[in-house]
């Protein structure tokens, strides 16, 4: 089972696996597991596939209430420190995030899905390099599902750290695995427009608009700019118009009124 869960930041939006089929991890010794032991991985998964819902509804006292019980049951359950490692970032207590999110590939070094979440954690936390390799070694595993995913976020960071030829590179790689991604195409269209290729940025921007089922904040001040660039003034008072009614308080609107 996997589960995903999508996070907007500066106009992209970051995906992070929660759950990818739960494989028990740790709890016995080598061998046909014991009646025991299979019972106490069956509840640590339910109870972790618990924690990520109330994760996914920003319930995260609850999720934590959950994961606690998984873990009560199977102490050395990769997924649920996967899991708390995710809470404990939202909630901003990094250092246990981090400690958590280790503790999961020490488990399970294989787990591409943890190794692109605590990619992710690093990319939000300034530690971009650190990020990358991580993407990097979700990437390794053959068996990994969603790659796309690792090279997307591969190349959001590479774009935050100026190392725009490499952003293009993975958001590229992403669109080879995933046609017409909405996220790769952002990218693209971010890392042209960054490049000064503002007809490039116009091209992708409206696949992505083609792709693409919301805009959010972020994907309308970029629209704006652009258009800007482009000298289509119709089209970049659209977009400002769209980004003042529906995102009023947005960071971005901000910029847009004060003439940015």
């Amino acid at each position: 089972m996997f589960r995903y869960f999508w996070f907007a930041t500066l106009g992209h939006t970051l995906v992070v696996a929660l759950l990818a089929g739960c494989a028990s991890q740790g709890g016995g010794s080598a061998g046909t597991p014991t009646e025991t032991t299979t019972h106490a991985q069956a509840v640590a998964k339910i109870h972790t596939e618990l924690a990520a819902s109330y994760f996914e509804r920003a319930q995260y006292g609850i999720a934590l209430q959950e994961v606690e019980v998984a873990m009560q049951a199977e102490s050395d359950y990769a997924p649920a420190f996967n899991v708390r490692g995710l809470i404990r970032m939202a909630l901003r207590e990094d250092t246990q995030a981090d400690e958590d999110f280790r503790r999961s590939l020490q488990l399970d070094s294989g787990d591409s899905n943890a190794h692109n979440n605590y990619g992710w954690f690093l990319c939000q936390r300034g530690r971009e390099n650190e990020a990358i390799a991580q993407f990097m070694e979700a990437l390794k595993n053959p068996l990994y599902a969603t790659p796309e995913t690792a090279y997307v976020n591969a190349g959001v960071c590479s774009k935050k750290i100026g190392k725009l030829k490499e952003a293009e590179d993975y958001f590229q790689r992403a669109l080879a695995r995933h046609a017409n991604l909405p996220d790769a195409l952002f990218g693209l269209a971010d890392v042209s427009f960054a490049a000064r290729d503002f007809a490039g940025a116009k091209s992708y921007f409206l696949r992505f608009l083609r792709n693409s089922p919301e805009l959010a904040a972020g994907h309308l001040w970029l629209a704006v700019r652009i258009e800007r660039r482009v000298g289509d003034r119709n089209s970049e008072e659209s977009y400002a118009l769209q980004l003042r009614k529906r995102y009023p308080d947005a960071r971005e609107t901000q910029l847009l009124l004060q003439g940015e």
